[in-house]
């Protein structure tokens, strides 16, 4: 059994700031709030290291990717594209892969006070929820770590048919489409809302009380300006 880690004093005050709050329902983004890093971007390389694309699907999108970091490819068009790619893949082994990507790769990124934030929501009733532009294998495998379960995950996905991937999308929630996805599904007004980039701002502004966690500066700069909270996890600034 893990021990639980010591927070800075900062960190405690952060957490017990939220708790204070009694939220009955928080929204967290993942990559960059609750933990450092892109998962999304740490699955497709893995992906393409182990051959599990094929190779003129993972050439191609290889390029993609590049054109796409250069700013050539829009960000939610990206994120659908880096779910389709997976067509044809068994269900079972996309999400094997991910388990074993993210235990070896995403999951010592993990910030310890959100970890310790979402276990303390979940011990006082609160539901919680993720959502993401990455896919959803990743994303729900992260999420287990934070007792958000699998129905509350809302992050990339594709159509699944006999036990394999299509490259039919079902929802890329990146920008306007987390909010839109959140009141589609969750249905339930949103307390607390945790985001680090422009991408969450739609998300966060429906939250009655929203954070920037982790910020990147487009997000912090805004957050200043509305006077949101704004948290910066220990070993990030």
């Amino acid at each position: 059994m893990k021990t639980q880690p010591v927070l800075s004093p900062a960190a405690q005050q952060f957490v017990d700031s939220i708790l204070a709050l009694q939220p009955r329902v928080a929204v967290f983004d993942c990559d960059g709030t609750l933990w450092s890093g892109d998962s999304g971007a740490d699955f497709f390389y893995w992906e393409v290291e182990r051959k599990l694309l094929p190779s003129g699907m993972a050439k191609w999108a290889v390029e993609r990717y590049a054109d796409y970091k250069s700013g050539n490819v829009d960000e939610a068009l990206m994120c659908g594209e880096m779910v389709s790619i997976n067509e044809h893949i068994p269900l079972a082994l996309l999400e094997k892969e991910a388990a074993e990507m993210f235990a070896k790769v995403v999951e010592s990124r993990i910030f310890p006070e959100m970890l310790h934030l979402t276990q303390e929501l979940g011990r006082a009733g609160c539901s919680l929820w993720a959502v993401s532009s990455t896919n959803d294998w990743v994303v729900r495998e992260g999420a287990k770590r934070f007792g958000i379960p699998a129905e509350n995950v809302l992050a990339a996905c594709v159509e699944i048919e006999k036990g394999f991937a299509t490259d039919r999308l079902i929802r890329v929630p990146s920008g306007p489409a987390k909010a839109t996805a959140l009141i589609e599904v969750a249905k339930r007004d949103v307390d607390v809302c945790c985001g680090n980039s422009v991408h969450d701002l739609e998300m966060l502004r429906i939250a009655r009380t929203p954070v920037a966690v982790n910020p990147n500066p487009d997000l912090e700069s805004l957050a200043a300006e509305k006077a949101w909270k704004i948290y910066w996890p220990m070993g990030t600034k």
